[in-house]
Parts: structure tokens; sequence; C-alpha cells
């Protein structure tokens, strides 16, 4: 009887799928991915397509500072929705016993 038990063990261990951690085949591996030339990308700022001389372009600007306008770009109606945020923020900071939602 003693002999069952380590031969069961043994046995189960070798008839266990031995490739479950493996990814499915269809996965694109992770070094192919780094070396994939991207043609089609999305802008940073408002996740307009672009393509990739107006991504290494707007990269290029990102990258020496230069100030992208984003003031146009917003409207009115949001600005005044950040501002007034703003403003209950640091109410809430120097006032904190008043209950503003």
């Amino acid at each position: 009887m003693t002999w069952k038990s380590p031969f069961i063990a043994f046995l189960a261990l070798t008839v266990a799928a031995p490739a479950m951690a493996l990814p499915p085949p269809e996965d694109q591996p992770e070094e192919v991915a780094r070396t994939e030339i991207i043609t089609e990308a999305r802008s940073p700022i408002d996740n307009k397509p672009l393509n990739a001389a107006e991504y290494a372009a707007l990269q290029a600007q990102l990258q020496e500072g230069q100030p992208v306008n984003l003031r146009d770009q917003v409207s009115p109606q949001v600005r005044r929705t950040i501002g007034l945020l703003r403003l209950r923020r640091f109410i809430k900071t120097v006032f904190p016993f008043i209950p503003i939602r």
C-alpha cells in the first residue's frame, strides 16, 4: 500500500499538461512588438489620428518644450468648470469646516 501513494503522485505530475503557463501561439512576442514600425498613431493631446510624419513633428515639438496651444482646444464651459473646481479646492483647503459639495 505504501508504494501506491508516490506512484500515483508521480503519475499525476507527469500526466498534467506541462504547457499551461505558456501564452497562446497567436500572441505576438514582445521582442517583435518592440521592433514594429508604427505607421499610425494618435495625438497625446487630443487623441486625433496622425500619420508618422505628423506624430514625429508633434513629439519633437513636445520634447523641445514649445508650448502647445491647448486653450484653443478647450471649450469655455470646460475652462469655467475647471476654474470653479480649483476655487472649490482652494476654499476647502483654507476653510475645511465649511460644507461645500
